[in-house]
């Protein structure tokens, strides 16, 4: 699954620069080399739904970003806004992970759980019993929420104004050094707050709850 998850990232974001600098090479403008370099993540999309895979709540927010991306990249004649429409989208993106701390589950749990479910608790828990049974875990995972939230607005302010003020052929190159600087910044500061919460050590207070009724039946 890592492995699929890299191959796609290279698709979604190396690939479109790649083929961005290969079409200002053979000659074409900054809004056409935008816009079909732009088409190739839409096309990569196309690609698993015709193969019939069924994608999961973060796959679909992905694929919608995507398609409305290359819709935008189609419609709209301003390069500069071309280069800062994933500052746009990864605002919107912000947006729907700061509203999610008010939902039953926030996105942080929802886009998570795929990875560390069964890995962490006592007994290696469903996380539907963690969050059930664990006000301090639905708490982590509610300040996580918020950790990505405010890290893709300031991910999000900082793509608009390279776009608007850098030399147009650079921004490209930027922005996919930005993806994955952002990305290692995030776990970083996440893995901060997570190892003191006590989520990976499967005896901490964090899990007390939990051990509390078998040490009463014992």
């Amino acid at each position: 699954m890592r492995v699929k998850a890299l191959a796609a990232l290279v698709v979604d974001i190396a690939l479109p620069m790649g083929v961005y600098y290969g079409l200002r090479y053979a000659g074409l403008d900054e809004h056409v080399a935008l816009v079909l370099s732009s088409l190739v993540p839409a096309l990569s999309v196309a690609v698993s739904l015709a193969r019939g895979r069924r994608p999961d709540r973060l796959a679909l927010f992905m694929t919608a970003m995507i398609l409305a991306g290359a819709a935008v990249s189609a419609l709209v004649h301003d390069p500069r806004f071309l280069l800062a429409k994933d500052g746009w989208f990864m605002g919107v993106a912000a947006l729907w992970f700061l509203s999610s701390t008010r939902w039953d589950r926030p996105l942080a749990f929802t886009f998570t759980r795929f990875l560390l479910e069964r890995r962490v608790g006592p007994a290696r828990e469903s996380w539907d019993v963690l969050w059930e049974r664990l006000p301090a875990f639905r708490r982590i995972w509610r300040v996580v929420t918020v950790m990505y939230g405010v890290g893709l607005l300031a991910d999000a302010a900082v793509r608009v104004v390279m776009a608007y003020t850098l030399p147009m052929d650079v921004v490209p190159a930027l922005g996919t050094a930005q993806y994955v600087v952002w990305l290692l910044l995030m776990q970083v500061a996440i893995n901060v707050y997570l190892v003191p919460s006590g989520l990976y050590n499967r005896y901490s207070p964090l899990y007390a709850p939990l051990r509390e009724p078998a040490a009463a039946n014992g």
